[in-house]
């Protein structure tokens, strides 16, 4: 690791992995995953990966620090259909100055994957309104990591 981006291959203690299944009222009438609910996908393993750091969205406002997301990139490879086991997996890859998270969204049984994506986001300082340039300590705290 170094400037707060995750090289190589190693394993993060930063990730989080959760299972759900595929819900009928997440279908389009082409009877997949309509692609707009991928990313209330993300939102649920990023919830239980800020949770797994004791830093979920209660935490981050009593710290002063709100974390808008920024930038969303999404990579569709695999349709999601009603009734699958999904494996859904975020990992913090950047920290130092936004907090980046890439994911990655598989069959549970097969493992095939379904969805790659990412998600910036930065600290947003409550009182002021002013977007950080840097990280604050409370996430390098959180991550273990000094500042």
């Amino acid at each position: 690791m170094r400037n707060g981006i995750r090289k190589g291959a190693e394993p993060s203690r930063w990730a989080a992995e959760i299972e759900m299944q595929v819900q009928f009222f997440d279908l389009d009438p082409m009877e997949i995953v309509w692609h707009g609910n991928y990313v209330k996908y993300l939102e649920v393993v990023r919830c239980a990966l800020f949770d797994s750091i004791a830093y979920n969205y209660v935490q981050m406002k009593a710290s002063g620090y709100a974390w808008p997301v920024i930038d969303m990139q999404l990579r569709y490879v695999s349709p999601a259909t009603f009734g699958q086991r999904l494996r859904l997996r975020a990992e913090i890859v950047e920290w130092e100055s936004r907090l980046k998270i890439d994911y990655l969204i598989t069959d549970a049984s097969t493992g095939k994957r379904l969805n790659r994506a990412s998600t910036t986001q930065v600290a947003v300082d409550i009182a002021s309104g002013e977007m950080c340039f840097v990280s604050p300590p409370v996430l390098f705290e959180k991550l273990g990591l000094e500042p």
